[in-house]
C-alpha cells in the first residue's frame, strides 16, 4: 500500500473524507492525538484498522461522530449522564461508553461486546472530515499497538508507512494525552481510562468511581481502549525514579553500557543532548510528553528514566500513562 500524505486544505479535507466512505483507512489530527479512521459500520474496513495496527481483537474502538445527535444515534439508550456530559464537553476529549445501537455500527468495532464508545472531537480539521463524510468513524490512535502515540503526521508515518491509506497533516495536536473515558451505562459512572478532562470535572454531573486500576490481558475484551497494562510505550526501556534519583539512575545505566534519556520536570521545554525538559505543570507536561518520547526514542535510547510526577488529581492521566509505558513487556 503507498500512503498518500496531504497537506491540510479544504480539497485535502474532501479527498480524506472521500477516501474513508470508500473503506479506506485515514489518519487525522484530533485534539488529543492522530486518530487512524475507518467507517464503523463496514466489518472490513474496521478490520483493516485492526490489521495495520496489529492489535488485539478484545480491544474495541472508539467511534468518532460530528455532534451529540449522530452520537445518540450510535444508541440503543442515552441516559440523562451522557446527555448531561455530552452537552457540558463535546465537542472535547471525553468518550462516553453507552449501549449501542446494533445496526448503527459493526460488532468489530465494539470488539463483539454490547457498549460502543462515542465522541465528539474538538479538533476543527475532524469535524469538518466528519461532517463531510457523513459515516461514524472508528479511530483508534494512529500507531502499531502498544507503541508511543502519535501527536505529529510524522508519528504516525514512523510506524504505519505503507499501511494506511491517507495521513491528513494538521501539524501538532493540542492536548497530547488521549481523551477521558465515562462508562455512563451504570449508576454511578465509571472512570475507565484518565484523560485531558479530570475525574474532579466529571464528578460535577454525578457520582462517579475511578476503575482504571485494574490491567486487562490483550487476550480478554477490554472495557475500553488503554486498559491493557502495556500501553503508550517507545522501545526504549522506561525507568520510573523519583527526582532526586534520576542522574543516579541514568548514569548507572551509563555506565552498563546503556544509551540513556531522561524526562524532567522543569519550567518550559528543555532539550539538552538527551535530557528532556517538560512542563512543571500537568496540561504543559502532557501536551510534550509523546513528542519527547518519540524524539528520545528516535535518539537510539535504550532506556529513558523518568522522574515521576506528583500523585493528585490533576496529574492522574499523566501518571496511568507512563505507569503503562514502563509496564513489563510480559503483562
Amino acid at each position: 500500500m503507498r500512503t498518500s500524505r496531504l497537506s491540510l486544505s479544504d480539497a485535502a479535507i474532501r479527498e480524506a473524507a472521500e477516501a474513508l466512505v470508500r473503506g479506506r483507512l485515514v489518519a487525522f489530527p484530533t485534539e488529543t492525538v492522530y486518530g487512524l479512521g475507518a467507517r464503523a459500520d463496514r466489518a472490513e474496513a474496521v478490520l483493516r484498522i485492526f490489521a495495520a495496527k496489529g492489535r488485539p481483537s478484545g480491544n474495541p474502538l472508539i467511534v468518532h461522530v460530528a455532534d451529540r445527535e449522530a452520537a445518540r444515534a450510535l444508541a440503543s439508550e442515552w441516559p440523562d449522564a451522557a446527555e448531561a456530559l455530552g452537552r457540558a464537553f463535546w465537542p472535547g476529549p471525553l468518550t462516553l461508553v453507552v449501549r449501542r445501537e446494533p445496526r448503527s455500527i459493526v460488532d468489530e468495532a465494539c470488539a463483539g461486546g454490547a457498549t460502543v464508545g462515542v465522541r465528539v472531537p474538538a479538533h476543527p480539521v475532524a469535524l469538518e472530515l466528519l461532517r463531510i463524510a457523513g459515516v461514524p468513524v472508528a479511530a483508534p490512535s494512529a500507531n502499531r499497538s502498544t507503541t508511543i502515540s502519535p501527536t505529529t503526521a510524522e508519528h504516525v508515518l514512523k510506524t504505519l508507512e505503507g499501511r494506511v491509506d491517507v495521513v491528513l497533516d494538521a501539524g501538532p495536536t493540542g492536548f497530547g494525552i488521549e481523551s477521558t473515558i465515562v462508562d455512563v451505562t451504570r449508576v454511578p459512572m465509571r472512570l475507565l481510562r484518565h484523560g485531558a478532562i479530570p475525574l474532579a470535572d466529571i464528578a460535577r454531573f454525578g457520582e462517579v468511581v475511578d476503575a482504571t486500576a485494574g490491567a486487562s490481558s490483550p487476550e480478554v475484551r477490554a472495557e475500553a481502549p488503554g486498559m491493557h497494562a502495556k500501553h503508550y510505550a517507545p522501545r526504549a526501556k522506561v525507568i520510573l525514579v523519583e527526582a532526586a534519583e534520576v542522574a543516579a539512575e541514568v548514569a548507572a545505566r551509563q555506565a552498563a553500557g546503556q544509551r540513556t534519556g531522561a524526562i524532567e520536570r522543569a519550567p518550559g521545554t528543555v532539550v539538552e543532548g538527551l535530557r528532556e525538559g517538560l512542563a512543571a505543570e500537568p496540561e504543559g507536561y502532557a501536551r510534550e510528553l509523546y513528542a519527547a518520547l518519540h524524539r528520545l526514542d528516535d535518539a537510539g535510547c535504550d532506556a529513558i528514566v523518568i522522574a515521576q510526577v506528583p500523585d493528585d488529581g490533576g496529574w492522574a492521566a499523566v501518571r496511568d500513562r507512563l505507569r503503562r509505558a514502563s509496564a513489563d513487556e510480559s503483562l
